[in-house]
């Protein structure tokens, strides 16, 4: 592994918070790794955004492209509940799913989706390949940038059985956005014990041509997504913020007290509850009210004292509106420098104790209120003060804190968690795959931070959820970029005990999965295993309707339809002396349309390049119908650490994409790729939805 030349820069003022070791007496022991189980839900998730368990146990999970899956625990099927129609051009689309606290599945059957609505965008023209409508200009004039203001919607709709109704919308807030161009804007929406909902936005700013620091470029001719000063550090703007609201019967919504700014003050905006944010992407609230966030800076691997701190990841509790920095301060001690983008001349550090927006994207105050100390705070290199978090890339998630509850701990099959883990935040990294512990103190500060089942595989985890089993529900966004990649997946990790029964690892395939009618499938269990070793029953429903139509290991249907069908087996512990668990697997069987294979012609991996060359591209796709160049999308990706930010998407068999300078980066010490992914959708055929296929490659730079 290369060693990265990064440093951290630690604030080493009287407000910093010390991490002290727990004593041997101060907590008994964790509970051994043995005693819990990973049981994988969906191994088929798509990519993956967000997830939320209904009080039944069943989970509702997003992806990106607009899809909103449900899976029943009871039968193990994975089921599409909706699809929106989205935009989708960098990081847009489909982000959070939440449940109404009230929700009984019969008078409040209210689920929440944030997501980035299609309206008239401008999207890419495939029959220009030279040029990218869809992507807005990085210069002009406010009439060139008109065309791609957007917005973000929150809305709520009703879960019917196993559908979710969108002609139930009810739309309760939209936030600004502009389109065209990367990056920061995803969302979380989450409840406090009040009712109140909490929703966490991006601050919709362009991070590749600042050097790696704040992007407050401020140049009239610019586009405004290069000045994060027009949305995190601006009062009477929405994005770069915790939201905090109370939604009424008709979508509504009025303003909970305790709010940043009282309703009515100019050039505020009332439902802002934390401002001066990046990108906190996972918020969590406690049962007591405590709102956990994690947030991080720009991807700089080195202070400057011409330009500001090193990238930094931080964790904080919130218990009271405030300020947070971005893009002025990572903590009140750590102030980036007045950049004047036009002269590359610095001037001074930002005052973080009464920091000034003097932007003149800025429509709010112009004097803010003082930057808070976050809790947590690290950077790429192992932190003195923290390290505990190790040393990696940077992507902080804040994790729920497990109430403890007796109840669930008792039953035939319990999975709940133990009492060693009440009322502890969880805190996962999304770049170093490990979850963590924090124990707080009692002013609230972190007192140790300890491994949370460091045996455990996790792959990217984008999301994670205590269920009202007790049981925590974790979705893995696995390693790749924008696509359903390897080791993706919904699971559930339950506590058994150490001398606990393990739930079935189930096993499913099919000798032919495509092909037209009548067509005979072979499925086979092979592979299944107990640990315990136990007699299992194998459960099969060959087309998803909630019927068993097998109890044999092995097989044999006939599909007389049309159709792509999820054949799911379940499998569950009959013997034992505990019995009754129960996992499941499925296959994928295409009836009457094959799926399409998409390859690269060119570029090919061997193609040597430098950033900011134009990369032309040729993709290939074989179908079974005819193919159509117009339904072919391309998107680039500036791939970082097995993660990345897209570009842009463009649209046809052929064309060129210019890839990006990405400045902040030290190409030799930074694992950096141009990414190029090709999509493409048939359209379908005869009592078949349309099926999709794709490639990727991703190419090294030269330099």
């Amino acid at each position: 592994m290369r060693k990265r030349r990064m440093v951290a820069l630690v604030a080493a003022a009287g407000t910093a918070l010390v991490v002290t070791p727990a004593t041997a007496t101060a907590d008994p022991a964790p509970p051994a790794d043995s005693a819990f189980q990973k049981v994988t839900l969906n191994d088929h998730p798509g990519e993956p955004m967000d997830l939320a368990v209904l009080p039944d146990e069943r989970v509702l999970h997003t992806t990106r492209s607009g899809e909103v899956w449900l899976h029943d625990p009871s039968t193990g099927l994975n089921t599409l509940a909706a699809e929106l129609d989205v935009y989708r051009h960098d990081e847009e689309g489909l982000q959070s799913v939440a449940v109404d606290p009230g929700f009984d599945g019969r008078d409040n059957r209210w689920v929440y989706l944030y997501y980035a609505p299609p309206m008239d965008t401008p999207v890419d023209d495939p029959s220009t390949p030279d040029v990218n409508e869809g992507d807005a200009p990085t210069t002009g004039d406010p009439s060139d940038f008109e065309p791609f203001e957007g917005v973000a919607r929150l809305s709520r709709f009703q879960l019917d059985g196993t559908t979710l109704d969108l002609s139930s919308e009810q739309r309760i807030l939209e936030i600004g956005e502009d389109r065209g161009i990367c990056c920061h804007v995803g969302g979380d929406i989450t409840f406090d014990g009040d009712g109140n909902l909490y929703l966490s936005t991006g601050d919709d700013s362009n991070p590749f041509e600042s050097g790696g620091y704040a992007p407050i470029d401020e140049r009239a001719d610019r586009n405004p997504a290069f000045d994060a000063q027009r949305t995190s550090a601006n009062t009477n703007d929405l994005r770069g913020k915790v939201l905090r609201i109370r939604v009424q019967a008709d979508g509504s919504y009025t303003i909970p007290e305790g709010n940043l700014f009282e309703p009515g003050t100019p050039g505020t905006r009332p439902e802002i509850y934390l401002m001066g944010l990046r990108n906190p992407f996972r918020i969590e609230v406690n049962d007591n009210g405590d709102l956990y966030v994690g947030d991080y800076s720009p991807d700089a691997g080195n202070a400057d004292p011409e330009r500001g701190p090193a990238g930094h990841g931080k964790w904080f509790v919130a218990r009271d509106a405030g300020n947070h920095g971005w893009p002025y301060c990572v903590t009140p001690d750590m102030p980036y420098v007045d950049y004047d983008f036009a002269t590359g001349e610095s001037g001074e550090p930002f005052d973080c104790s009464a920091p000034v927006n003097d932007s003149p994207h800025n429509t709010g105050l112009t004097e803010l209120p003082p930057v808070e100390q976050p809790e947590v705070w690290y950077g790429y290199d192992e932190s003195p003060r923290f390290p505990e978090l190790e040393a990696g890339g940077i992507g902080p998630m804040a994790g729920p804190a497990y109430d403890f509850d007796p109840a669930a701990t008792r039953g035939r099959n319990p999975v709940a968690w133990p009492e060693y883990y009440d009322g502890m935040p969880l805190f996962y990294e999304w770049t170093r795959d490990y979850v963590k512990g924090f124990r707080l103190g009692g002013n609230g500060e972190v007192s140790s931070i300890e491994d949370v089942l460091p045996s455990t595989e996790f792959s990217g985890t984008i999301d994670m959820e205590f269920g009202p089993n007790g049981a925590l529900y974790v979705l893995d966004y696995g390693k790749g970029y924008f696509a359903e990649n390897p080791k993706a997946q919904l699971a559930r990790i339950d506590h058994i005990g150490e001398n606990g029964n393990h739930t079935p690892i189930p096993q499913a395939s099919a000798d032919v999965t495509n092909g037209t009618t009548p067509l005979t499938v072979s499925f086979s269990s092979d592979g299944t295993e107990d640990p315990e070793g136990d007699r299992l029953r194998y459960e099969w429903d060959f087309d998803a309707d909630g019927r068993v139509d097998s109890r044999e290991p092995n097989p044999t249907h006939t599909y007389i339809k049309n159709g792509v069908y999820r054949a799911t087996v379940n499998v569950t512990d009959v013997g034992g002396k505990h019995r009754g668990r129960s996992a499941s697997a499925e296959v994928e069987v295409i009836v009457g349309n094959a799926a399409p294979r998409v390859e690269f012609v060119t570029p090919s991996e061997d193609l040597q390049f430098d950033w900011g060359d134009v990369v032309e591209y040729e993709v290939s796709v074989t179908d079974d119908q005819p193919v159509d160049c117009s339904r072919v999308e391309v998107t680039y990706v500036l791939g970082h650490d097995e993660h990345g930010h897209p570009q842009t998407t463009a649209s046809g068999c052929t064309g060129s994409i210019e890839t990006t300078v990405p400045e902040g980066h030290d190409p030799e010490y930074d694992d950096l790729a141009a990414v190029f992914n090709a999509t493409y959708t048939d359209p379908g055929a005869e009592g078949v939805p349309a099926l999709s296929g794709s490639a990727e490659i991703a190419l090294e730079p030269a330099h």
